[in-house]
């Protein structure tokens, strides 16, 4: 009898079967418990799955308000205004375009002689030659003389009687008598037949406000003036000797050419001082007086500060046609020097409407309401209060309302 055992009664072969299945629990008990450290490391979720976002707030402050008009204007020497030589002959001289002439200096040369600058504000319009003769041109030549250090001896003061000698009229024809002028300065003659003089008289002027008299030693500083100018040495002065300007200018342009006639424009001039000129619409400039502080941005966003020096009278138009904007000029000084920059567009910030111890946060606190309006939302609660604006000026806007109060906590987006 044979022990070998037949292959049907063989006991049954291991499979993979039960490998395979505690391998399978094995991992699925591992992906459980790495979830559970996992979650125990990550800790709680937050309501609504994401961390809350900070708001940041401000309080209602109270302050002053101040609106700004903001206006284009342009730096420069200001207007050029056109000279021209005030007597005849021919120009043997001109300075440069740039030039800057002050009080003494030379503006130009008739007949290769100097025209030096006096500073004032009404030409000489007649010859200065006659003893005692009394007038605001007078005056302009002694405060020149004076201010360019020559001893012009004392002169007499508003209200003070001063002699000069003047010729006396001869008789007129029978039944008429002549209409005796002020003496001392200077008349007319148009409308009558010359008087022929027979005598002389001595006559009294008083002097008036803002009039100089020329005396002996007035006369006498006056040719030493001539003769360190260089000029004829005769201690009178003649229309057109000098050139009456308001102050130091400066040359813009010459308009002339040597060997011109000298009674024709010359050259154009400009103050020394930069300036900054705007035009502004007559209802802005109505608004504008001189001596308002303003703010002006340079290239390079720099700002100085600076004063409204001047507002014109004169309307211009800023174009032609009916469409045209009529317009003022207002020149505006700065405080710094501007050394660098001759030309430049610039903006001129000019305070305008001002609102005094207002409630007021910033724009970005403003929440616009669906149904129209604004509305402040409380730090505390996040409730939401109607207000009414009022100024809006430099990133603030005034506030009122029913428990807008100082120091109320709001929210802000800034």
């Amino acid at each position: 009898m044979s022990t070998e055992q037949s292959p049907a009664q063989s006991p049954p072969r291991r499979t993979g079967r039960r490998v395979v299945v505690p391998a399978v629990l094995i991992l699925v008990l591992a992906v459980v418990v790495s979830g559970v450290v996992w979650s125990v490391h990550r800790g709680p979720a937050t309501a609504g799955g994401d961390p809350p976002v900070p708001v940041q707030t401000t309080t209602v402050v109270r302050t002053d308000l101040a609106s700004t008009v903001s206006l284009t204007g342009t730096l420069g020497y200001g207007r050029a205004e056109p000279v021209k030589g005030g007597r005849s002959g021919t120009v043997t001289w001109l300075p440069p375009a740039g030039a800057t002439v002050t009080r003494g200096g030379q503006l130009y040369r008739i007949d290769d002689q100097p025209v030096p600058l006096f500073y004032g504000g009404l030409p000489l319009y007649r010859d200065l030659a006659e003893p005692g003769t009394v007038g605001r041109d007078v005056r302009v030549v002694a405060t020149n003389l004076k201010a360019l250090g020559y001893e012009i001896g004392y002169q007499p003061v508003p209200g003070e009687k001063v002699s000069r000698p003047v010729k006396a009229a001869a008789a007129s024809p029978a039944g008429q008598q002549d209409a005796a002028p002020e003496p001392g300065r200077g008349t007319s003659g148009q409308g009558a037949a010359a008087p022929t003089p027979t005598a002389s008289a001595p006559a009294r002027v008083v002097v008036r406000k803002g009039e100089g008299v020329l005396t002996g030693s007035l006369m006498r500083a006056i040719k030493r003036w001539q003769q360190d100018a260089e000029l004829p040495v005769t201690g009178r002065i003649a229309v057109g000797d000098v050139a009456v300007l308001p102050g130091a200018v400066r040359v813009d342009a010459v308009t002339a050419l040597r060997g011109d006639p000298a009674e024709t424009p010359l050259l154009t001039v400009t103050p020394t001082a930069k300036v900054i000129t705007v035009q502004a619409e007559v209802a802005e400039a109505g608004t504008i007086q001189r001596g308002d502080r303003v703010t002006v941005t340079l290239p390079g966003d720099k700002t100085v500060d600076g004063t409204v020096s001047a507002v014109a009278t004169a309307v211009t138009q800023d174009d032609a046609g009916p469409t045209a904007t009529p317009k003022r000029a207002v020149t505006v000084t700065v405080d710094d020097d501007l050394t660098g920059i001759d030309a430049a567009d610039v903006q001129v910030d000019l305070a305008g409407e001002t609102r005094e111890g207002v409630l007021a946060v910033p724009v970005g606190a403003l929440v616009a309401l669906s149904e129209g309006g604004y509305a402040l939302q409380l730090a505390d609660g996040g409730r939401f209060v109607a207000v009414t604006t009022g100024m809006f000026a430099k990133g603030m806007v005034e506030v009122s309302g029913d428990g807008i109060t100082e120091d109320l906590a709001v929210v802000t987006a800034s």
